[in-house]
């Protein structure tokens, strides 16, 4: 999903508080000028660096207690890995988020976690970050809820640790966060629960003889994921012939092979027989689109091969994937 269909889908944005001074960590030069050096040696030892996607941070926790999640993307791959995460930037609620703005895949998580609302938009709200008084916080170096330009602030109330999340498979994003925060055992349990359940599905299901386009129905245009994409690459380990876009036929962003955008002129030239598996969409929604007349006579919705994968399906991580196989199972077992 490109960044202007992101910000259609949750609009509002924090605004830090103005004047804001620089903030200074404290406590670690007293201990040390006090102490024999055993405290400082302890501290040493029970902390790590970290090279992460907006820099290197030292003097990581090596067991984090309280964590803090800038991004709402991130918070999901956090949890599923049951770090301690005790607070999370919302978005403004939608149909994907629950009241609070916690995505639904996991908000059941976060519910059993009790963590709270840290602060809603996507600008970190630095001083609410402060008093949440965090030993770690972790966020994001892409989508709506990239706080690079806050990297300074940010890492002056804790150690501070961005990921891009949107162009690396959650599987990978996963045992990065493991191997990072010192949770490499539960990153690799998480993997491989999803391997499992990816081999039990696939064996129970009956793939289509046609190649499975993912689709997003944008009004103007349709977004087609290839092959490359998280979710193609979740079909393709099911069993299934994802469709791979034509090449030279539709826009793509920043070089990415994850998606490209084709106008809805060109959707019979593009879907031709292919199933049509909609990504991130509303039943009302997937029902309006395939009644328009450049989609009503596509062989699909004639043979009536439309399928629903689920709103939660636009960005994937533990939860929204386990709920993917959840979906492809019931329509094709």
């Amino acid at each position: 999903m490109n960044g202007r269909q992101l910000r259609a889908r949750f609009r509002g944005v924090a605004v830090v508080a103005a004047g804001f001074l620089a903030l200074t960590a404290c406590g670690g030069g007293d201990a040390g000028a006090k102490g024999d050096g055993n405290g400082e040696a302890k501290a040493a030892a029970a902390a790590r660096t970290v090279k992460h996607d907006a820099g290197t941070t030292e003097k990581v926790p090596d067991r984090p207690e309280r964590i803090v999640s800038v991004s709402v993307t991130m918070t999901g791959h956090l949890l599923a890995l049951d770090a301690p995460v005790i607070a999370s930037q919302a978005t403004p609620p939608s149909v994907i988020t629950d009241k609070q703005g916690f995505f639904t895949q996991w908000s059941d998580a976060a519910a059993k976690n009790s963590v709270k609302v840290a602060y809603q938009g996507f600008e970190p709200d630095v001083e609410k970050v402060l008093a949440l008084k965090p030993d770690l916080i972790v966020g994001a170096s892409s989508g709506a809820e990239n706080a690079e330009k806050f990297y300074d602030k940010l890492s002056a109330v804790a150690p501070t640790l961005l990921y891009r999340h949107d162009d690396v498979s959650w599987q990978d994003l996963t045992a990065r966060l493991g191997k990072d925060l010192g949770l490499e055992k539960r990153a690799s349990e998480v993997v491989a629960a999803h391997d499992k359940r990816v081999g039990e599905v696939k064996a129970a299901i009956t793939v289509p003889k046609q190649s499975a386009a993912l689709v997003r129905d944008n009004q103007s245009a349709m977004t087609v994921f290839t092959p490359e994409s998280a979710q193609g690459r979740l079909l393709t380990s099911l069993g299934f012939t994802v469709l791979e876009p034509p090449a030279g036929k539709g826009q793509t962003q920043g070089g990415r092979s994850d998606f490209a955008e084709f106008s809805q002129e060109k959707v019979a030239d593009t879907a031709k027989d292919s199933s049509l598996l909609f990504v991130s969409h509303t039943p009302e929604e997937i029902t309006a689109a395939t009644a328009r007349p450049v989609w009503k006579d596509l062989a699909a919705v004639k043979d009536k091969r439309v399928y629903d994968l689920g709103l939660d399906t636009f960005r994937l991580d533990y939860y929204s994937a386990g709920n993917l196989i959840d979906k492809v199972e019931k329509a094709f077992g």
